[in-house]
């Protein structure tokens, strides 16, 4: 953030500015005289807080409010303080990781009727076109401002076009799963492998350089954004419980050298897609789908087709990524 100079006499600004100091001091006196001599109980001690946006702030509560457990902080913790506390350790084997350990690719897991990639997309890109018929959630084309390598890149969702544009786990499944994931639960690694706080849409090919990289291996082209992507992935392994290497440590700690104020992030919600402007009339019941989607098999799309099921979304019974040739949640469109 840059500094606002305002221009003005150097000479009257020094003379308010020690006037108003006489009076802060001129008022503290007079209340310590009223007072009945009993020292003020000490300050619970906390972690170093900093505004969300990155430098120093004091806020002032609005009249009335109250704190609550509930209250969420009105600032972040540095990045910096939340990395001490990630325990450091060395790389656990890779033994049993699988792309399957994290649950099906891009499913609903926020319950909102769109997959994640298509979540991710309409939350990072802007000059939105949406395909009619999928309720807002299928994006057909857009402009990402890459955080990655800072070029535009213009999306163009297809067979040959949709890989310019990829969802990056910002932490790898693979380094995650290295690194205290397979103590998670098959719900958390879901939840993992879906959280928007752990997605962005960035540059294909940088996606595929980075590979399971982490910051010891792996930082972006775009300099300016390193503090944030390392401060993401801080937030990511400290919500999660899982740790970093030696290595990893010493380099996320070296890009934060640049920015001791960069605040860690806490979340980074999708959005909802847009509220229908009328609410058709319900549909009659319809038999309860399978509590297991791999149980409805299709052998193709036009068995899906001939079984009125198409298209098939990311979660619902029978749908495979086999089926989803443009890989964006939807099946046999």
């Amino acid at each position: 953030m840059h500094s606002v100079r305002t221009r003005g006499t150097a000479r009257s600004g020094a003379v308010d500015w020690i006037a108003a100091g006489l009076a802060g001091l001129l008022l503290i006196s007079a209340t310590a005289c009223a007072g009945t001599g009993t020292a003020p109980a000490a300050a619970p001690t906390a972690l170093p807080t900093v505004s969300t946006a990155g430098s120093p702030a004091a806020a002032s509560p609005e009249p009335g409010a109250e704190d609550t457990p509930n209250q969420q902080p009105a600032f972040a913790a540095k990045a910096l303080d939340v990395l001490a506390t990630i325990p450091v350790k060395g790389r656990a084997p890779k033994t049993g990781y699988s792309r399957d350990q994290f649950g099906q690719a891009w499913a609903d897991v926020d319950r909102n009727g769109c997959d994640t990639r298509n979540d991710v997309l309409r939350r990072d890109l802007t000059d939105l076109a949406l395909k009619p018929g999928t309720g807002d959630c299928v994006v057909l084309s857009g402009i990402l401002n890459d955080p990655y390598t800072a070029i535009l890149i213009n999306f163009l969702r297809g067979n040959s076009t949709s890989d310019a544009v990829q969802i990056d786990h910002v932490v790898a499944l693979s380094d995650a799963w290295q690194k205290g994931a397979q103590q998670l639960t098959e719900a958390q690694r879901l939840s993992f492998a879906n959280d928007p706080l752990n997605l962005l849409a960035v540059d294909g090919p940088a996606n595929q350089q980075k590979s399971d990289g982490d910051a010891a291996t792996w930082l972006p082209a775009n300099k300016s954004y390193r503090c944030d992507y390392v401060a993401r992935q801080i937030s990511v392994k400290s919500s999660y419980g899982l740790w970093v290497t030696a290595a990893e440590h010493d380099a996320m700690a070296r890009v934060l050298g640049d920015c001791p104020g960069q605040a860690a992030p806490t979340s980074q919600a999708a959005p909802a897609p847009p509220t229908q402007a009328a609410t058709p009339a319900p549909a009659p019941a319809a038999p309860a789908a399978p509590a297991n989607p791999a149980s409805v098999y299709y052998a193709n799309c036009a068995a899906a087709r001939a079984a009125g099921a198409a298209p098939l979304r990311a979660g619902q019974p029978g749908y495979r990524e086999q089926m989803d040739g443009d890989r964006d949640g939807i099946a046999c469109e």
